[in-house]
C-alpha cells in the first residue's frame, strides 16, 4: 500500500465527515493529509496500542481546525477504531471541530486558538532535551499562525536552546480566513532562516518530497511545504469558499468519485515502536 493510496484513503474520510458533521474547513484539513500521512506512517516513532509509550514522538496540529485530516490518519493508522469517526461534531461525541485534550488516543494538546502550538513543542523538545530523552517533536502550523508574534517568540527560542529535536512544518496553502497569506509572508523561508533555523521548501504533496524533508535534523529544522487548499478535489482547490461551508450531498458524491474512494480493503505495514 503505497502513501499516495493512503491519503486517498483519509481525504475521502475527511469529505464525508466535513458532509455529515455540516462543519467548515474541508479545504484546510485537505491540504495537510499528505503532510500527515508522512508523517504517521513514515517517520513518527509512535504505537497505537502504547499511544502514551514515553518514548514515542510528539505532534502537534497547532492549525486545530484542520482535525479532520488528524482524526482521520489516527484512525487509519489504527489509534482508534474508524467509527469512531462517526462521532465528528455530533453532541456527545468525542471527535469536536478542534481536537480536546486527549480527546482520543493520539491527540496530545487541545488546539484552535491559533499560535500556540510551536511554543509548546519547543516545551516538549526542551523537556525531551533535560530528561535525556530521544523522542522528537514535529509541530504543522498553517501559514496564517505564521502572522502571529507567538510563533516567533518559540522561533526564536528554539535554536537558542539547541533544540535539534524540534521540526515545524507549514502547511503553506497561501490562504488565511479572508484573504492570501504569500503577500504579507514571502520570502517565508528566509524568515526562518534568519531566526535561525535550518529550512527547506517543498511540495507538501509529493511523498518523496515530504518524507524526505521529515528526515532531516541537526538544528531546529522549518519545512515550508508548498500546498493547495482542497488539494485533491478539483472544484475545492485553491478555492477560500472551501474554508467556510461545508459539502452538500452532491459535492460529497463528486469529490468521493474524484478521490477513488471505492478502493478495496487493504493490508497496510507499519513498524511499531519497540
Amino acid at each position: 500500500m503505497t502513501l499516495e493510496a493512503i491519503a486517498r484513503s483519509v481525504r475521502s474520510k475527511v469529505v464525508r465527515m466535513a458532509h455529515f458533521g455540516k462543519t467548515p474547513h474541508v479545504g484546510s484539513a485537505l491540504s495537510c493529509v499528505d503532510l500527515l500521512v508522512g508523517l504517521y506512517f513514515d517517520r513518527l516513532n509512535v504505537d497505537p496500542e502504547q499511544p502514551a509509550h514515553p518514548r514515542r514522538d510528539r505532534f502537534i496540529l497547532s492549525k486545530g481546525h484542520g482535525c479532520m485530516a488528524l482524526y482521520a490518519t489516527l484512525a487509519e493508522r489504527g489509534f482508534f477504531p474508524e467509527a469512531v469517526l462517526e462521532e465528528y461534531a455530533r453532541d456527545g461525541g468525542r471527535l469536536a471541530e478542534h481536537p480536546g485534550p486527549h480527546c482520543v488516543p493520539g491527540v496530545e494538546l487541545a488546539t484552535g486558538s491559533l499560535g500556540h502550538g510551536l511554543s509548546v513543542g519547543a516545551g516538549l523538545a526542551l523537556a525531551a532535551k533535560i530528561s535525556g530523552q530521544d523522542y522528537r517533536t514535529f509541530v504543522l502550523l498553517s501559514d496564517g499562525e505564521c502572522e502571529e508574534g507567538s510563533i516567533w517568540e518559540a522561533a526564536l527560542f528554539a535554536p537558542a536552546r539547541n533544540l535539534d529535536n524540534l521540526t515545524v512544518i507549514i502547511d503553506y496553502n497561501k490562504w488565511s480566513a479572508m484573504d492570501r497569506t504569500h503577500q504579507r509572508l514571502a520570502p517565508l523561508g528566509r524568515k526562518w532562516e534568519a531566526f535561525g533555523w535550518d529550512t527547506i521548501e517543498i511540495d507538501g504533496h509529493d511523498m518523496t518530497s515530504v518524507t524526505g524533508a521529515l528526515a532531516l535534523s541537526g538544528n531546529p529544522t522549518a519545512i515550508i511545504a508548498h500546498t493547495v487548499k482542497g488539494k485533491g478535489v478539483s472544484f475545492m482547490e485553491d478555492d477560500l469558499e472551501w474554508h467556510y461551508r461545508p459539502p452538500t450531498k452532491a459535492d460529497l458524491e463528486r469529490a468521493l468519485a474524484e478521490i477513488g474512494a471505492a478502493e478495496a480493503k487493504r493490508e497496510i505495514k507499519v513498524e511499531v515502536m519497540a
